[in-house]
């Protein structure tokens, strides 16, 4: 039974580290990570701002869920961070499907 158990959990960890896509589900796949609070953010460009829907459009790079590089719409985990961003202007996200949607969890200026 050990031998079993052990044999499987090295066929799981060969498989999560030549695959891509299981790679980025725990979070190795070259994004910055943020200090103290274990989510990955990545890099964007803020193309609009929809203060009273509570959206925000990004120009971004891949996703940690595997999702590639595009312009896409999200909803904003708080509303109120549509107030402190600008089109044009370089930030790093983290995101999360909630209910449904697509939703930015965490939002900061890029350095």
């Amino acid at each position: 039974m050990k031998r079993l158990f052990a044999t499987s959990l090295f066929a799981l960890a060969s498989v999560a580290a030549f695959n891509p896509a299981l790679a980025a589900e725990h979070g190795d796949h070259g994004m910055m990570h943020s200090q103290g609070t274990g989510q990955t953010l990545a890099d964007a460009t803020v193309k609009k701002v929809d203060q009273a829907a509570g959206k925000i459009t990004l120009s971004h790079g891949p996703l940690p869920n595997g999702m590639p590089a595009m312009t896409m719409s999200f909803r904003l985990k708080d509303p109120s961070w549509a107030n402190k961003v600008k089109e044009g202007q370089k930030v790093r996200f983290a995101s999360a499907q909630i209910d449904g949607a697509m939703t930015v969890t965490r939002l900061e200026p890029a350095n």
